[in-house]
């Protein structure tokens, strides 16, 4: 009978301390959004530009490498995956590996032309024992002589890290869109 006592009471507290993990690292959703103007440029190029993920190791001074592993579709509506390695900005001794399914497209809204590109992004931590979901959505049009850029990002973060998520996301979606700006200005020069 004390055997039995003893099982269930063991049972008790890891069942407590899983549900104590559980929501101590269960991500909650968080939002970014970030804008800008790279002048004197097509939107269909630095669309084209940002499409191709091999730029992104220009863009993005996070990502060490990747490997594309699936591609599919055409010119109007371009899908593909890829995994990548990448380092975290603020912290970079740790390395983290993402995937990702990225849809390139464009359509046609009132009198402007919209490009698209939209992704899914599973990153992991601890060799993969530890996954947190992204999505970025990043549009182009025009903007007279101009393109107009827009970025939204949907983020999982963990409770307690917010501020540390946050600082992530902001480092690189800047990083990012001045490297963009960047690369086409010194394209004009």
């Amino acid at each position: 009978m004390y055997r039995t006592h003893w099982n269930r009471k063991r049972i008790c507290y890891l069942a407590v301390i899983l549900i104590l993990l559980w929501f101590l690292f269960r991500g909650g959703y968080n939002d970014y959004e970030i804008t800008g103007i790279i002048e004197n440029t097509n939107p269909k190029d630095v669309w084209e530009f940002v499409a191709d993920f091999s730029k992104m190791m220009i863009l993005n001074p996070t990502i060490i490498s990747f490997k594309i592993t699936d591609d599919s579709g055409n010119y109007e509506h371009w899908k593909y995956s890829v995994i990548y390695k990448e380092r975290l900005s603020h912290w970079p001794y740790w390395e983290n590996v993402g995937m990702a399914d990225y849809s390139v497209r464009y359509e046609q809204a009132a009198s402007t032309e919209i490009y698209i590109v939209a992704s899914k992004h599973t990153t992991c931590f601890l060799a993969g024992f530890y996954c947190l979901s992204s999505e970025g959505d990043f549009r182009f049009a025009a903007n007279g002589s101009d393109t107009f850029c827009r970025e939204k990002v949907r983020y999982q973060c963990p409770p307690f890290f917010g501020r540390m998520c946050r600082r992530e996301v902001e480092f690189q979606r800047n990083a990012i869109m001045e490297n963009l700006k960047k690369h086409f200005r010194d394209k004009t020069e």
